[in-house]
Protein backbone atom coordinates (compact mmCIF):
# COMPACT_ATOMS: atom_id res chain seq x y z
CA UNK A 1 0.00 0.00 0.00
CA UNK A 2 0.95 3.69 -0.75
CA UNK A 3 2.40 5.59 1.92
CA UNK A 4 3.99 9.37 2.13
CA UNK A 5 6.70 9.66 4.28
CA UNK A 6 8.31 13.27 5.17
CA UNK A 7 12.49 13.32 4.60
CA UNK A 8 14.99 15.91 4.50
CA UNK A 9 17.89 16.81 2.35
CA UNK A 10 21.00 16.59 4.14
CA UNK A 11 24.67 18.91 3.38
CA UNK A 12 25.78 15.89 1.52
CA UNK A 13 22.67 15.60 -0.84
CA UNK A 14 21.14 12.30 1.14
CA UNK A 15 18.00 11.50 2.63
CA UNK A 16 16.89 11.26 6.20
CA UNK A 17 13.18 9.73 6.92
CA UNK A 18 11.69 12.48 9.94
CA UNK A 19 9.77 8.49 10.89
CA UNK A 20 11.10 5.05 10.96
CA UNK A 21 9.98 3.10 8.00
CA UNK A 22 10.65 -0.47 7.13
CA UNK A 23 11.90 -0.94 3.89
CA UNK A 24 11.79 -4.32 2.10
CA UNK A 25 13.96 -4.97 -0.40
CA UNK A 26 12.74 -4.83 -4.07
CA UNK A 27 10.74 -1.96 -3.03
CA UNK A 28 9.99 0.98 -5.08
CA UNK A 29 9.53 4.96 -3.95
CA UNK A 30 9.13 8.34 -5.74
CA UNK A 31 10.92 11.77 -4.31
CA UNK A 32 8.85 14.78 -4.86
CA UNK A 33 10.97 17.75 -3.93
CA UNK A 34 9.20 20.38 -2.05
CA UNK A 35 11.94 23.09 -1.78
CA UNK A 36 12.50 24.92 0.81
CA UNK A 37 10.18 25.62 3.65
CA UNK A 38 7.79 28.64 2.11
CA UNK A 39 6.68 31.30 5.32
CA UNK A 40 3.62 32.23 6.93
CA UNK A 41 3.63 34.75 4.15
CA UNK A 42 4.18 32.75 0.95
CA UNK A 43 1.82 30.22 2.25
CA UNK A 44 -0.88 33.05 2.59
CA UNK A 45 -0.14 34.24 -0.90
CA UNK A 46 -0.51 30.99 -2.41
CA UNK A 47 -3.68 30.18 -0.71
CA UNK A 48 -5.34 33.47 -1.99
CA UNK A 49 -6.20 32.14 -5.35
CA UNK A 50 -7.74 29.26 -3.88
CA UNK A 51 -10.25 31.35 -1.25
CA UNK A 52 -11.44 34.01 -3.24
CA UNK A 53 -13.85 31.72 -5.29
CA UNK A 54 -15.82 31.51 -2.30
CA UNK A 55 -14.76 35.19 -0.67
CA UNK A 56 -16.31 36.71 -4.00
CA UNK A 57 -19.67 35.26 -3.83
CA UNK A 58 -22.46 37.18 -3.30
CA UNK A 59 -23.65 34.85 -0.23
CA UNK A 60 -20.20 35.81 1.48
CA UNK A 61 -21.21 39.76 1.48
CA UNK A 62 -24.55 38.91 2.72
CA UNK A 63 -23.09 36.75 5.58
CA UNK A 64 -20.64 39.56 6.92
CA UNK A 65 -22.93 42.59 5.64
CA UNK A 66 -23.95 43.42 9.64
CA UNK A 67 -19.93 43.62 10.59
CA UNK A 68 -19.89 47.09 7.31
CA UNK A 69 -20.12 50.44 8.72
Amino acid sequence: MPRTVEAVVEKDGSLRLLEEVELLPGERALVTLLGEEPDSSEIALLSEAALASDWNRDEEDEAWAHLQP
